[in-house]
Order: C-alpha cells, then sequence, then structure tokens
C-alpha cells in the first residue's frame, strides 16, 4: 500500500465530502494509535497542550460534547464550554459575534453544533480559527461517520467490499449522509432502508441501493447500522404511529437471530429501546454499540490532532 500523507488536505472539518480517501485512511490510522492510548494505565499525551479548544453547542448534546470533551483532555488541550441556550445567544447575539466574542479570548479551534445546515462553512468563510463540525442540522455528523468506519474496520479488518445497511429516519439525519460518503470512499457497498417517507428524494443521486423491506436489507448486509427516529425534527407525520414504525423497521432478536447470516449491528446512540431496536439485540454480542462509544473519542483525538499539526 502507498504510504500515506501525513497532513489532511483541508484545514477544518466541515464534512465528509470535504475528505479525499487518503484524509480518512489518515484519520483512522492516527485514531489506533490514540485507541492504545486510551487503553493504557495513563490515558493522557501532551499533543495538545499549547492549544485552546472552544467547544460551543447550539443544540443539546451529552454523547458527542463529552466525547470531544474526553478527546481535548486526553490531548492536554485547554477548553472552554459554551451552551449556546443558556447564553446571549438567546438574547439575539449573532453567530459570528458569539464566535467572535470567544475567539477574543486567543481560541484556536472551535467545536461547534448547530441545528442549520452550513453553519460550519459559515463560520469557516469569517473566522480564523479551524472549525470541526460536530453536526449541523440534518445535513453533517462527519466524526460519527468516522468512528462508525473505524468501527467496522476494527470488526471486519477493512471497509471496502463490506455491505452496510443504514435502516431509519434517513430523512432527518445527518449520520446517514456522512456515513454513506465516507463508506462509499472507503470502498463499501451503501443500502439505505426505512418507509418511503423517510427516505430522501436525493437519495437515487448517492448511488445507494434502496429497500423498503427490512429483512430484505438485513439479509443483504454485513452490518446494520440502526438510526433513532427523529421526532424533534419531524414538523409532520411520517409514519402513523411508533409502534407500527417499530412493527415494520425496528430489530428485534427473533428477527437477527432467522437471519441467513450473521450481521454486525451498529447505533449511532441515543437508543429508543424497542422503537428500533430492543434491548436483547442492543446488548447481544453481535452489537458493537459501545465499541463505537469507545472508539469515538480514539478517532476525535485523530481529527483535533491532526487539525492542531497543521498549524506547525
Amino acid at each position: 500500500m502507498a504510504e500515506l500523507a501525513q497532513r489532511l488536505s483541508t484545514r477544518h472539518l466541515l464534512g465528509i465530502k470535504d475528505l479525499n480517501k487518503n484524509d480518512i485512511e489518515l484519520i483512522l490510522e492516527t485514531a489506533d494509535t490514540f485507541k492504545d492510548v486510551i487503553n493504557r494505565p495513563i490515558k493522557k499525551v501532551p499533543s495538545l497542550r499549547d492549544i485552546t479548544i472552544a467547544n460551543i453547542f447550539f443544540e443539546n448534546s451529552t454523547r458527542t460534547k463529552l466525547s470531544f470533551e474526553l478527546a481535548q483532555k486526553r490531548l492536554s488541550a485547554d477548553i472552554i464550554n459554551f451552551a449556546a441556550s443558556s447564553s446571549s445567544v438567546s438574547k439575539g447575539e449573532t453567530l459570528i459575534d458569539t464566535v467572535n466574542n470567544i475567539l477574543s479570548m486567543k481560541v484556536d479551534m472551535v467545536v461547534m453544533r448547530h441545528p442549520y445546515p452550513g453553519a460550519g462553512i459559515f463560520l469557516s468563510k469569517h473566522i480564523d480559527a479551524q472549525i470541526v463540525n460536530a453536526g449541523d442540522g440534518a445535513h453533517e455528523h462527519p466524526t460519527q461517520a468516522l468512528l462508525d468506519a473505524f468501527s467496522i474496520r476494527e470488526k471486519y479488518g477493512e471497509v471496502a467490499g463490506k455491505k452496510v445497511v443504514i435502516v431509519g429516519d434517513i430523512l432527518h439525519s445527518r449520520v446517514a449522509l456522512s456515513n454513506i460518503l465516507c463508506l462509499q470512499k472507503l470502498g463499501a457497498e451503501v443500502m439505505v432502508c426505512g418507509p418511503t417517507t423517510l427516505i430522501p428524494k436525493y437519495i437515487n443521486t448517492l448511488g445507494v441501493k434502496v429497500e423498503h423491506n427490512l429483512r430484505k436489507a438485513l439479509n443483504w448486509c454485513d452490518v446494520a447500522n440502526m438510526l433513532r427516529i427523529q421526532l424533534e425534527r419531524q414538523d409532520i407525520k411520517y409514519f402513523p404511529s411508533l409502534r407500527e414504525y417499530s412493527m415494520m423497521y425496528g430489530l428485534n432478536k427473533e428477527i437477527l437471530d432467522s437471519l441467513d447470516k450473521e450481521i454486525t449491528v451498529m447505533h449511532p446512540g441515543p437508543i429508543n429501546r424497542g422503537v428500533e431496536i430492543t434491548s436483547d439485540v442492543a446488548d447481544s454480542k453481535q452489537s458493537i454499540i459501545l465499541n463505537q462509544v469507545e472508539n469515538g473519542v480514539a478517532v476525535r483525538m485523530a481529527v483535533l490532532y491532526l487539525l492542531a499539526s497543521q498549524k506547525d
């Protein structure tokens, strides 16, 4: 295999669409090293001790925010946490004013989650700090896609040639788009599965298969990534009830055990147990959901480290 370039081709991480295959492989290989670090008795390295990172979350988040914070602490960065809901943003301050006020404290990098698609791209054109997109509306969630790819690679040795189905609320999911782009760049085949109302019209332009029958999709795949139904983003009813959705598209142990082969089950979290998957599936040996959580810290360490190293 050709040696990887040791620098990313982009100054920010705004979306998977801005990364090339080499960038993705460099992040995953760097994450291998950091996974070793976080499993040592002393889990810290001084790699980012001169870097200050602001975590700016305009939407509620628990897992992603904690994962980024832990990654930053493991790298010895200085951290500022900013929750927009309890700030001057709720008093009408603009996005640029908010961030510029934070940058005046000499911040090097901003990790931002925002409800509007493209907020990180907009910001990157107006401020000097590096931006890491921690989720922008229903658009992209690049670090989630990277940690999902890392988890598949860890399980199977490689992503290329694997068949991955993404099941559920594709329409409102930033995880789905980032995953599709990332998996395709690494050579995987991708299918989406869900009710017609939750499959976006543009899906055909992405070169993915579409299946509305869950059992057929599961028999096709090596890996099933079960998405959460995002009721908070749904302004109209896309299906009659959660119970009906669960009957058609929920994964339970009975279905899992009846398949022609053993598949791997993933979930970006948080899980609605009993809706998209049952507890006995989430906690089964075929589930790598907790591995995804652990891998998220290593992958985010890799992203922050590689972006920071461009300042040298």
